[in-house]
């Protein structure tokens, strides 16, 4: 695809909706802020991830409609419980819709192999993690069997998931 936009720059450009499909049980687990919060202490997301508020903000003013879904593991990993506890001051309160969805109720989903973003329907950002969750590289691809794929299998998780506000930790 010859000049590959940053992340940012999708985000950026993006016209109509982001959705993001989560499937791991735990990431980044060496990130700065899972280590403080691991040590009790107090998480301000807006504080730690300004970039990602504003970006989402901006997004939302522009009108593009912002959704993640999480499928997850029940009783959640230690990293899926810092994870809730942060989305209400991060991605909420910039504007992005949260589903979760226990992966015992995904089993007749088919669901791509790699966490996603989909913009606009058609351009997916595929995430690459080690086993231990930690960020590889991106694949970007407007493959129009990809793209519904991913989009056929967000809807869904979207559609069975229960948004963020109704869903306790177990």
């Amino acid at each position: 695809m010859g000049n590959v936009p940053t992340f940012d720059e999708l985000f950026q450009n993006c016209q109509s909706s982001a959705v993001h499909l989560e499937m791991r049980d735990g990431y980044m687990k060496s990130d700065p802020v899972f280590i403080d919060w691991r040590a009790g202490q107090r998480i301000d997301p807006a504080e730690r991830w300004p970039d990602w508020y504003e970006l989402v903000a901006e997004a939302n003013g522009r009108g593009v409609e912002v959704r993640r879904a999480r499928i997850v593991s029940e009783p959640v990993s230690e990293y899926i419980r810092f994870e809730y506890e942060v989305t209400e001051g991060l991605n909420v309160s910039a504007g992005e819709k949260i589903r979760w969805l226990s992966r015992r109720h995904a089993t007749n989903i088919a669901l791509p192999g790699n966490d996603f973003w989909l913009f606009d329907g058609n351009l997916v950002l595929v995430n690459h993690f080690d086993g231990d969750g930690d960020s590889l590289e991106h694949e970007l691809t407007t493959d129009p069997d990809v793209a519904k794929l991913c989009a056929s299998a967000f809807e869904t998780v979207w559609e069975l998931g229960t948004p963020h506000e109704e869903y306790r930790l177990s």
